[in-house]
Formats: structure tokens, C-alpha cells, sequence
């Protein structure tokens, strides 16, 4: 059997995704953004052959009214 790394050890330092995920932390999503991301999980999870396309996908995100929360 292969002898495994510890995966306990501590992540190297990687600044720039440090700075890029504290970017992503204090840029907002405008709504727009938050449209077309339903848009996509809607038409990316829908079944092959389910008649979903990205029309009707727009159609039903666009009659979707979504609560958020902003911390």
C-alpha cells in the first residue's frame, strides 16, 4: 500500500487568492447578476430531453420573486 500525505498540514500561503477571495467577499451581486445565475442553474440542471431551453428558463426566472438577505 502507498504511503499517503498528512492532510492535516497547514496550505501553503497564497496571496493572490487571498486577495481575489477578499475581493469576492466585498463585491456585491446586483440583481441582474442574480437573474442570470438563475437563469443558468435553472437550464444547466434541467434534464436532456425535458424541453427546458434557455428561453423558457429566462421565462420562469423572470416570474420567480426572490427575498434576500444582505448581511
Amino acid at each position: 500500500m502507498a504511503i499517503r500525505k498528512s492532510a492535516l498540514k497547514q496550505a501553503p500561503a497564497r496571496p493572490e487568492l487571498d486577495r481575489l477571495l477578499q475581493q469576492a467577499r466585498e463585491t456585491g451581486v446586483t440583481n441582474e447578476q442574480l437573474f442570470q445565475q438563475r437563469i443558468s442553474f435553472a437550464y444547466g440542471n434541467a434534464p436532456e430531453h425535458s424541453g427546458i431551453t434557455k428561453e423558457t428558463a429566462t421565462k420562469a426566472a423572470g416570474s420567480i420573486l426572490m427575498r434576500t438577505t444582505v448581511k
